[in-house]
């Protein structure tokens, strides 16, 4: 890897403070100076990417498309520094310049590509892929306003769009020449092609044209640069002067009006059917254009489209891609005239899907009425894929029609997606070992009786490059100082930071790490919330989607309880504790929405009660995102992974709290299993029903919460105060619905995701992390251990599974010429 030369760089960001600005970099405000810095770090990343590109097709190496609706990348500009290693070079000449490189870094809006999970682990794995030496694109869209900025007023959940490309991206190159065409609508008609042979042709389509912009996704110092390519939507016809001179002002936009809205936000409310076309939309609109140039790129080079599955895989990143299907099929029948079975054959072998859920309401289904009517030639194909895959059903269970209704992929006026991308896909993933054995058991069971060959397990990992390396500085040079800088590109070297568990400094070192985080994170909180919080108390930390499964309802119950035993006990013996949520909502997702205004009228009420002495504290960390969500992994004490057992595919903020030296307080349930398999259940607190048990419960139906409201006086008294104004301002009916939904159901059975039947176990749990925190030694001792046992969960070591068991990729090395620099 070439050096950064210092006395260059600085020219080069003065340079584009000139060309870009008409300033001097001492006019500059910060974020003109971090627009200059970015590009001078461009500059460098630049000749990396093309001769990563120039060394793929001199290869012919084959490539995995991740196909994601969501990529939550965070910031970019620190995480390429360091992947440069040119983090000292850069910081050097930033200062010699007379700036702060912390001040510039905050000067960049998080890219709001995604929201949660999903979207953070394809952005980890897109790292990874580059890091490990992989041929790689992620294909996305170019969400203007992302899913929506978080603001809390009053205690509520406020959606303002998220501007973040206000300042434009300096990352990103915008690739007009790759552009291609994605229909809607119309109705297909049959003709004959020059050789006399019926072909299908999409009429009377409405059709945006769909642009790349490329985003460079650096590995860790070895020059290999793989591609983010996030699509946008402009108009065929940008502006019908005809209409607007007739008067039609409206007709006159009316292209550049069905572009605009395709791109406008990352999962549109579907609460109605314009929201569910628009979501159609967007997913039809980034498949259709990346596999369109995925196709297009494969036969520059080749000139059989039979043989693509050797170059190219397609891996579905959930069910929102898996329209990729039947877009293949489209593209291999009507535009390169191959016969059905031969193109099923091909598209058998070029999917593969992975599945990141257990619950059958998330695993999508479209409307057949709003499917034919958007994707007219697409609902073709897949309704002879349907038609197909119903006869080899028929044939591996004869007469048993009930398989037909549990695994068509057309039934019931619904066009299921999961059950296309099984179908279709070689491969199909869970992503945690008890996901995946649930998927086989439960959801999945018919599909993998029938076809057991095609499911595996991949279980989630996260990159230490952005968590520990650039989130938490401190911990990472003090783990590079112990045992070198390995874990850095091979996490599994953590393991020999065990040996210091036991070693008295260390842990005096190591907790010392950790209280400066926690003042870290108490100055944001300060900042931001104006709530003071000690930084010796015991930080507990849940920053995840708000979602019930997840139960953070659950969770505020429980300080509700423990508030109440401190005013019934102003004087008992309390070790004092600071509870942080950041979560985001659904816009349309009522429920979460009260539980997160729950949260923060528990937390006007305690935190400002002077008779329990700041000994417990509340904070909601308003829009929770990647930048400040690596300050709050630093600071954890406390990791709460509380989902009801069965409910959560895998987590991986379970994850990175680890690799920071928090210890888990959760369910079995996702990857916790994984983790407390590594690291021992006496460093954890693990609590609640089995996996096992909920599926009972929901099978046999036994459960009835109001016996457990009727028998326990503590939980009857925290269900009243949800209804008796105690949190609500007077508002009695603030939080009924949350009330209902644990009591009596309100629309599903009554506490659906066993909140009161875990109640207690929870408590219970809760006082052993009150007493071990009390044992400053032991702490210490397991939290370094935490840490030491992180190795399994990079994502390095996921994707060279997926690279050896699915995509059966080849590492490439990549030299960038001395003269490109």
């Amino acid at each position: 890897m070439n050096e950064i030369n210092k006395e260059e760089f600085k020219k080069d960001i003065e340079n584009y403070a000139k060309v870009l600005f008409r300033k001097s970099i001492k006019e500059a405000s910060d974020q003109e100076k971090f627009q200059a810095v970015s590009y001078a770090v461009k500059d460098i990343v630049v000749d990396q990417w093309m001769a990563t590109h120039k060394t793929y097709e001199e290869q012919d190496v084959k490539t995995v498309y991740y196909l994601s609706m969501e990529f939550l990348t965070g910031r970019a500009l620190g995480n390429i520094i360091i992947n440069l290693k040119g983090n000292q070079a850069i910081k050097e000449a930033v200062e010699e310049l007379g700036m702060n490189l912390d001040v510039i870094e905050d000067q960049e809006p998080d890219a709001a590509l995604g929201n949660g999970g999903l979207g953070r682990l394809a952005a980890c794995f897109l790292d990874s892929l580059s890091t490990l030496g992989y041929p790689a694109y992620g294909c996305g869209i170019r969400y203007k306003y992302g899913m929506f900025k978080q603001v809390i007023e009053n205690g509520y959940q406020i959606e303002k769009p998220d501007d973040w490309l206000k300042n434009g991206n300096p990352f990103e190159i915008k690739r007009p020449e790759y552009a291609v065409e994605v229909k809607f609508g119309g109705y297909v008609a049959m003709r004959k092609d020059e050789f006399g042979r019926d072909k299908f042709v999409q009429e009377n389509y409405q059709s945006v044209l769909a642009v790349p912009y490329d985003l460079p996704v650096v590995g860790y110092n070895n020059n290999v640069v793989n591609t983010l390519r996030i699509w946008d939507a402009e108009a065929i016809d940008t502006f019908n002067l005809d209409s607007f001179d007739k008067g039609d002002y409206q007709k006159a936009v009316e292209q550049q009006n069905l572009a605009r809205t395709i791109c406008e936000v990352l999962y549109p409310n579907d609460n109605h059917m314009a929201g569910k076309e628009l979501r159609l939309k967007q997913q039809y609109f980034f498949v259709s254009a990346s596999v369109q140039r995925a196709v297009a790129k494969y036969m520059e080079k080749h000139d059989d489209i039979r043989k693509i599955y050797e170059k190219v895989c397609f891996q579905l990143n959930d069910t929102h891609p898996t329209v990729t299907v039947s877009e293949f099929m489209r593209i291999l029948v009507d535009d390169y005239g191959l016969e059905w079975d031969e193109a099923w054959s091909i598209t058998n072998k070029t999917c593969a899907y992975t599945n990141h859920t257990i619950m059958s309401e998330a695993l999508e289904k479209w409307p057949l009425e709003l499917f034919s009517r958007l994707l007219p030639r697409i609902y073709q194909i897949t309704e002879e894929i349907n038609r197909r895959f119903i006869l080899q059903i028929q044939a591996a269970y004869p007469g048993d029609n009930s398989k037909v209704e549990k695994m068509a992929i057309i039934y019931d006026g619904q066009v299921k997606m999961a059950h296309l991308a099984i179908a279709a896909s070689f491969s199909v993933n869970g992503v945690a070992k008890l996901h995946t054995e649930i998927l086989k058991n439960q959801e999945l069971k018919d599909f993998y009786q029938m076809m057991p060959e095609k499911f595996n397990n991949k279980t989630n990992g996260i990159t230490q490059r952005r968590f520990l390396l650039h989130g938490n500085p401190l911990l990472a040079d003090w783990v590079t100082k112990k045992i070198g800088d390995d874990w850095i590109t091979n996490l599994a070297h953590i393991n020999e930071l065990g040996i210091y568990a036991d070693d008295e400094l260390s842990r005096k070192e190591f907790m010392n790490i950790k209280y400066q985080n926690k003042v870290r994170l108490a100055k944001y909180i300060k900042e931001h919330n104006g709530v003071e919080v000690n930084p010796r108390s015991i930080f507990d930390v849940q920053v995840k989607r708000l979602h019930e499964y997840k139960r953070q309802l659950l969770n505020i119950l429980h300080i509700m309880y423990l508030y109440n035993e401190l005013k019934k006990n102003p004087e008992m013996d309390f070790y004092p504790r600071t509870f942080i949520f950041g979560a985001k909502a659904s816009a349309g997702y009522h429920r979460a929405k009260s539980i997160i205004k729950l949260i923060n009228s528990v937390g006007d009420v305690i935190n400002n009660d002077k008779d329990i002495h700041d000994k417990i504290k509340v904070v909601f960390i308003e829009n929770y995102r990647v930048s400040n969500a690596e300050i709050i992994f630093a600071a954890a004490d406390v990791s709460e992974q509380i989902s009801t057992a069965s409910k959560e595919a895998s987590g991986t903020g379970n994850m990175k709290f680890m690799l920071n030296g928090a210890l888990t307080l959760g369910t079995m349930d996702g990857a916790n299993v994984e983790i407390v398999d590594e690291v021992g259940k006496e460093n954890a607190f693990i609590f609640g029903l089995s996996s096992d048990e909920v599926i009972a419960y929901e099978q046999n139906g036994q459960y009835n919460p109001r016996d457990i409201y009727n028998i326990d006086s503590d939980i009857r008294a925290v269900m009243t105060q949800l209804v008796d104004g105690t949190y609500a301002s007077g508002n009695l009916d603030e939080f009924r619905d949350i009330y209902n939904s644990l009591l009596d159901g309100n629309g599903g059975r009554p506490d659906m995701y066993f909140i009161l039947k875990d109640f207690r176990s929870y408590a219970d749990a809760q006082k052993r992390v009150e007493a071990a925190y009390r044992d400053e030694e032991g702490w210490a001792k397991s939290a370094l251990l935490n840490v030491s046992k992180s190795g399994k969960f990079t994502s390095d070591r996921t994707i060279e599974e997926y690279a050896k068991e699915i995509w059966h990729l080849e590492k490439v090395t990549v030299e960038v010429p001395e003269d490109d620099e």
